[in-house]
């Protein structure tokens, strides 16, 4: 009585678990834990992506797009982003690259607030098996196992192509022509590295004279502050070339205030083409500008995915970039992303 009392419910038991097994099997063959039909992207185990992503901070237009672009294409992507903001202090960063290694993330990211001082943590990444992917700076690390690949703007031809234009628009024919710097953060490798391509192609000529240069930490503040103490010292400023919009906006506001014509009475050349500085080349107070795309969230996730997997990536991948003058800058501005 009691054996034939309980069947029914063992056969209960089996139909349910062969209708879940079922419906297992149909979730598995739509992709259901792929990132496919807006799933999350795989780990080499099988399971969601984690991507530590140390940021340099927030200190410019160019950089609010930059973290804009990889939070968005993380989402996109269906990749598990663990951001930290280092407010551009290298010690900060350190400790958020330390944090992602105990997190046993699957990848780490991250922009160098400066050059050096990374091979240790480096190394701690490297043994811990988790790949590491610098973005949109680089490090001068000379063992380069230390990370898979460097995705970023050529910052040396970037110089080059500011340096190229004042040769070409600025004549030096009648005399010398008194030039001041804006330059990045110090020790990173953009002000590094603009600096370095824009003297190499002026020093053709010794009439293009850099008489004074000097950090704007790439703040707009900063290139106020600098600009304004830069106009005390020399009156006789002919170009201000400036490593970011942002310092080189700033700037603007203390050459205006002085009471000359940003864009006529000292023309300006700066690096990135963030909206607000585009509108300003527009506006003819600045006179050209040489792009440093930000939107680097879509390839930075692809490379995730690819050395995640193991694959093989190019040690350097360099994004596409053009220049501005004031009629490309209008004819750009109406769809302008950042």
């Amino acid at each position: 009585m009691r054996t034939t009392t309980r069947l029914p419910a063992l056969r209960k038991r089996a139909a349910a678990l062969a209708i879940t097994a079922a419906a297992a099997l149909v979730l598995a063959a739509c992709g259901g834990g792929g990132d496919g039909g807006g799933g999350s992207a795989p780990a080499a185990g099988g399971d969601t992506i984690t991507l530590g992503f140390s940021q340099v901070g927030a200190e410019s237009g160019w950089r609010t797009a930059n973290t804009k672009s990889v939070q968005d294409s993380a989402v996109a992507a269906g990749i598990d982003l663990q951001f930290s903001d280092a407010q551009q202090k290298q010690e900060n960063q350190i400790k958020a690259i330390r944090s992602f290694i105990q997190q046993r993330v699957d990848v780490i990211a991250f922009s160098p607030v400066v050059e050096s001082g990374w091979d240790t943590v480096l190394m701690e990444a490297k043994r811990a098996n988790i790949p590491v992917i610098l973005t949109d700076r680089a490090v001068d690390s000379a063992d380069t196992t230390l990370y898979k690949t460097f995705l970023g703007s050529d910052f040396i031809e970037e110089g080059k192509k500011a340096g190229q234009w004042l040769l070409e628009n600025v004549d030096a024919s009648a005399g010398p022509v008194n030039i001041v710097e804006l330059q990045g953060t110090t020790g990173s490798a953009p002000a590094i590295d603009r600096q370095e391509g824009f003297a190499e192609v002026i020093k053709q000529n010794a009439n293009y004279q850099v008489i004074a240069s000097q950090t704007g930490d790439f703040t707009r503040s900063g290139g106020r502050q600098v600009m304004e103490a830069f106009l005390k010292a020399h009156p006789d400023i002919d170009v201000l070339y400036a490593h970011n919009d942002d310092m080189g906006l700033g700037a603007i506001e203390a050459i205006e205030a002085a009471g000359k014509v940003p864009g006529q009475d000292i023309k300006i050349i700066t690096v990135d083409a963030v909206k607000d500085g585009m509108q300003a080349l527009a506006d003819g107070k600045i006179n050209f500008i040489v792009e440093c795309n930000p939107l680097l969230g879509p390839q930075l996730m692809d490379l995730v995915k690819k050395v995640a997997a193991g694959e093989e990536v190019p040690a350097r991948v360099v994004t596409e970039e053009t220049t501005f003058d004031t009629a490309a800058a209008k004819a750009a501005l109406p769809s302008r992303q950042y």
